[in-house]
């Protein structure tokens, strides 16, 4: 699950030590620092170690990562892909992914249409959807999963068993809530225990290990 572009960057990181304040005339590498770019800037790829990552609104960016930090996309922001080890991703308002989010020990987080056409994955942390799309599937180990009112995600929902010696917290139920007026195309594949709550007004797909819940009104 996790993208080789930010095993790359761990590793780089160690080999060679500090990477240079810039890759290319548009492209921001840091380590121990974090990155701000202010809004309406158009950018290329950013990076840090130790370090946070803010695209301000109506931005623009290609591919971003970081470890231990953060990345925030501001309102109207479009990007290639996002990617971070430890720490949350949260996407602004009717933003732009062309290609995918993922996160190790981090929450995502996609604002009101906010348009992500790839996969959302993590490992550990919460994953919540408002009024947004994804187009590729959502994926997950241990993190709890709200598909939002009025949101839609078009390859389904996985939630894997873990492989790592580490359980993730097996002995708990991951839960997983299907708001009102939400789609869920393809399948809805469990392989860990879940408590699957479903609006009486969603849609979903087939549904393999667990049983869905329905509720009536906003939340369950």
């Amino acid at each position: 699950m996790l993208r080789p572009l930010l095993i790359s960057l761990v590793l780089a990181t160690l080999a060679l030590g500090p990477l240079s304040p810039a890759c290319a005339s548009d492209d921001t590498s840091k380590v121990n620092g974090s990155i701000r770019i202010d809004d309406g800037k158009t950018v290329g790829d950013l990076d840090t170690v130790n370090g946070s990552i803010s695209l301000g609104e109506h931005g623009q960016a290609d591919e971003i990562s970081t470890v231990n930090g953060s990345i925030d996309i501001g309102d109207d922001a479009s990007i290639h892909s996002a990617g971070t080890v430890n720490g949350r991703i949260a996407l602004g308002k009717r933003s732009r992914v062309s290609e995918g989010i993922d996160t190790v020990n981090g929450s995502l987080t996609l604002d009101e249409d906010s348009d992500v056409s790839g996969d959302v994955s993590n490992v550990n942390g919460s994953i919540r959807l408002r009024k947004a799309h994804v187009g590729g599937g959502i994926k997950t180990v241990a993190g709890d999963i709200e598909i939002g009112a009025d949101s839609s995600v078009d390859h389904g929902i996985h939630v894997e068993k873990s492989n790592s010696w580490f359980s993730w917290g097996e002995d708990k139920p991951v839960h997983v809530v299907i708001g009102p007026r939400a789609v869920v195309k393809g399948a809805l594949v469990f392989e860990r225990k879940v408590e699957l709550l479903v609006s009486d007004s969603a849609q979903i797909g087939e549904v393999t290990g667990a049983k869905p819940v329905r509720f009536s009104g906003d939340h369950p």
